[in-house]
């Protein structure tokens, strides 16, 4: 089985996000660092990428239904209900 090695570009595009976002991501662990593919080119599997795009996606969706749960508890309690 062969595996796509995607380049930054792709990437990027894949995440939606910016270069130097990206660097961040993988410099505080939320993102696999690349494998290097030449002496001066990297790339990321790209299975790897999108692994970690559902998962980030997944968290996401987590994160916007305790928001809106939290919302809707604030509303409640304004409206004296508990």
């Amino acid at each position: 089985m062969v595996t796509q090695i995607l380049r930054l570009p792709r990437v990027l595009e894949s995440c939606g996000k910016g270069r130097s976002s990206h660097y961040a991501d993988i410099s505080i662990g939320l993102f696999t660092k690349p494998v290097h593919i030449g002496p001066r080119t990297v790339g990321w599997p790209a299975n790897e990428v999108q692994a970690i795009n559902l998962r980030l996606e997944s968290v996401r969706s987590i994160n916007e239904i305790k928001a809106g749960m939290r919302a809707d508890a604030r509303q409640l309690e304004r409206k004296g209900i508990s």
